[in-house]
């Protein structure tokens, strides 16, 4: 299961992902969470072109994330300077990214990463162990460490933050957004999001995509019929493909986070929808 913090389960605990609960529906562990935190449907893509290889000849389900493209700025449309999750992940020179202005020489840096492992290896070490700091800068931070012994060829735990996990955005107070969607045919998301598909299928993968579950509920004035125009069309791209594909219908109000996250009983009803879903039991259910 591929995507962004809504599979990863941003909000609630490890056991009560979207995985998680297909699992125990499955009576066995079928489903594995490839989620990252924060992930966009532009560095996914990178993600998978340049580190996602052994995902070949699988079942995946990938998960679409409307929120991305709900206005200029998450689409990274904006020509202002904008500092986007993922950004090393991202193409470096071609397509432009209109707000990424790292320099030159910080980009081509990345790129040759990309292709030299020990290079991609050093970098991993640095986020892993050294705080996302070079040697020299750790070494001042922590004079009494020895760098040798953080370096336990261990990942640290990654723990979910479920600090509001049972509160709802209505208790919450949060307020209904006219948000303001970008075109679905222009988006640099949806078109990366497009890439994608493309190259887990080009990878022999089995390729499901889940869209949402948008909080509609959250919506408001123009941006609710947009939203669902905007829904239209990426299902009309979807069946003129031949992707399977599941959009489901909003959750409860209640069981809703915020616009794209659900809570833990969100994601167990909707690991029970998935179940009752013809074409998913169909592409991903099958031996």
């Amino acid at each position: 299961m591929i995507g962004d913090s809504v599979i990863w389960g941003h909000f609630v605990s490890i056991h009560e992902t979207l995985s998680e609960y297909l699992n125990e529906i499955a009576r066995r562990d079928q489903f594995a969470n490839l989620g990252v935190d924060g992930i966009h449907p532009v560095a996914l893509a990178g993600l998978l072109k340049y580190y996602g290889h052994d995902i070949s000849n699988k079942k995946v389900v990938l998960h679409f994330n409307p929120l991305w493209m709900s206005s200029k700025k998450h689409d990274l449309q904006t020509e202002k300077e904008f500092r986007f999750n993922h950004p090393r992940l991202a193409p470096q020179f071609i397509p432009n990214i209109p707000c990424y202005k790292d320099p030159y020489s910080k980009r081509f840096s990345v790129v040759v990463e990309r292709y030299v492992p020990f290079l991609s290896w050093t970098s991993h070490l640095k986020i892993a162990y050294f705080e996302n700091m070079d040697l020299p800068t750790w070494t001042m931070e922590h004079p009494y460490e020895n760098p040798a012994s953080v370096v336990t060829l261990k990942l640290p735990n990654s723990v979910n933050d479920s600090q509001n996990e049972h509160i709802s955005w209505t208790e919450k107070g949060t307020s209904k957004t006219d948000f303001q969607w970008v075109e679905l045919e222009t988006s640099l998301q949806w078109n990366f999001f497009q890439r994608s598909v493309k190259l887990l299928k080009e990878r022999g993968n089995s390729v499901f995509v889940l869209v949402g579950p948008f909080n509609e509920h959250m919506l408001k004035g123009q941006s609710i019929e947009i939203y669902r125009n905007m829904k239209s069309k990426i299902e009309d791209w979807l069946q003129q493909n031949n992707i399977a594909y599941y959009i489901p219908a909003t959750l409860p109000s209640e069981l809703y986070v915020d616009a794209s996250h659900p809570m833990s009983e969100g994601y167990a009803m909707l690991a029970k929808q998935l179940f009752e879903n013809e074409s998913f039991r169909t592409s991903i259910l099958t031996p």
